[in-house]
């Protein structure tokens, strides 16, 4: 099905009826998933075809790549000045404007794959197989503690707290001394012992999760995939590859549901709409849950499944802003869904070759982090609700496995000559993107919202006839 959207070609297809595989050999042992000593992608855990981009026009030809279109390419070291290393012959962005934007830094500390990312204020959180979470500001390491097992696949803030979620199933919660803003020390977990004591002693409170084997309903058995945060009803969700998602309240550390969610591991949970949760699942679907009363409490009911295909659901995002539900495969395609009365189908985004592994939004924009080692930058414009793909994030050896966002609210000096550029820089929104990548590293970039897409940056390098 086809259809348009706005001023720009939108394109709307079927999911394809490829073979799904099971999730146990694609992203449970993250490490296997990956061919090679630059982890590159087996073709067998690619369903992809041949990326399509949604700009106002699309690329006819194959020459006319983004990563190839991209002033933020880098085909030469990552550690290069700048990674705008080609100027247009039109001159129409000169180089205030490319030194301020693309690559302003690297993170590296040889001692694990990177699989979460956090931002509180000007500190960035990273988590690591390692199990340590390291604490870095102004591109330096500041801080760091250490989990006593389990890699760290999820890391959220709320209030003085700091809750990571681990692959041995556990979620730990940390705090920040008030005498010293360098220590971090362990106050609990979940679920707490007293409340897994507790539900330990009721028969009741087990589920059978294979043969012979039993598990208390409240704690997860398998890795935490994903957490998600509602600051303004209290509550935090961990979806898990043992099929559920848990909901926490955070006053009191108590689990106060655990949901089937899924037919298979649940990769991502997203919150941020109203009252209701998202989850996505190796089972293909992306699923709505909704908070409502029951009896003296609340509880959480199916009310929609969004999506159902073939290939796995790897991430969600939600952006508050503009009310839109992002969702990542493992084909390399990204689904959107708009909310005004009800949710809709958007439309697609193609700019990956392998799968979406991480979505982050901010303002009117989103980034997709990609096993094909590149981080898409697309805006929405608010007018029309179509997405422009801006730019191509290149300069990571191994999978993007994460990203993180914040605003930048660095001001350029005035000049008494400003040039387009400057004022194009000056009036932009901006951003600050964090990425974490299997080759170790986390890659800085500054983003501005208003930077040219693609299309006319390919169309300024076209030679005059």
């Amino acid at each position: 099905m086809r259809g348009a959207q706005g001023g720009g070609a939108m394109l709307m297809e079927r999911p394809s009826r490829l073979n799904r595989r099971r999730f146990g050999a694609y992203l449970q042992s993250d490490p296997a998933i990956f061919s090679g000593s630059d982890y590159e992608f087996s073709s067998r855990h690619s369903s992809a075809v041949s990326p399509v981009y949604n700009y106002h026009k699309s690329p006819a030809s194959s020459d006319a790549s983004p990563s190839l279109m991209s002033p933020w390419n880098q085909s030469d070291s990552p550690y290069s000045k700048s990674p705008w290393i080609v100027t247009s012959r039109m001159n129409l962005y000169d180089d205030e404007f490319y030194a301020r934007n693309g690559l302003i830094g690297s993170l590296v500390r040889e001692e694990g794959h990177v699989y979460s990312l956090a931002v509180a204020g000007d500190l960035l959180y990273t988590g690591s197989d390692s199990k340590n979470i390291r604490v870095w500001k102004n591109l330096k390491e500041y801080t760091g503690f250490k989990s006593s097992s389990g890699l760290v696949k999820s890391i959220i803030f709320c209030a003085d707290r700091i809750f990571t979620g681990h692959q041995d199933g556990k979620i730990r919660i940390w705090k920040v001394s008030s005498k010293n803003p360098k220590s971090h020390s362990r106050i609990g977990s979940l679920p707490t012992l007293k409340e897994f004591v507790k539900s330990s002693m009721n028969p009741r409170n087990y589920v059978k999760v294979r043969r012979h084997h039993n598990v208390l309903r409240i704690r997860h058995f398998d890795a935490i995939s994903s957490m998600s945060l509602n600051e303004e009803l209290g509550l935090l969700y961990s979806g898990s590859w043992d099929k559920t998602m848990k909901v926490w309240r955070i006053s009191n550390s108590k689990c106060l549901e655990s949901i089937s969610a899924h037919d298979d591991a649940v990769n991502a949970v997203a919150s941020g709409l109203e009252s209701l949760v998202f989850t996505g699942s190796a089972d293909g679907t992306v699923k709505v849950w909704r908070r409502e009363m029951q009896g003296k409490g609340t509880k959480h009911f199916l009310v929609h499944v969004l999506l159902k295909q073939e290939n796995a659901v790897t991430a969600l995002a939600v952006n508050r802003h503009s009310a839109v539900l992002y969702s990542g495969s493992s084909d390399g395609v990204v689904n959107y869904w708009e909310s005004e009365k009800q949710l809709s189908h958007g439309g697609i985004l193609r700019g990956h070759k392998l799968a979406v592994l991480c979505l982050a939004t901010a303002g009117n924009m989103m980034f997709s982090g990609s096993a094909d080692k590149n981080i898409c930058v697309w805006r929405r414009e608010e007018n029309s609700g179509s997405h422009t793909c801006l730019s191509i994030l290149t300069g990571h050896a191994g999978p993007v496995k994460c990203l993180a966002v914040k605003e930048d609210k660095e001001e350029s000096p005035s000049l008494p000559e400003e040039t387009a550029a400057r004022k194009l820089y000056n009036s932009s929104r901006r951003w600050i993107v964090y990425s974490g990548s299997l080759d170790r590293s986390v890659k800085v970039w500054r983003v501005a919202e208003n930077a040219p897409e693609l299309l006319k940056l390919r169309e300024a390098e076209r030679p005059y006839k």
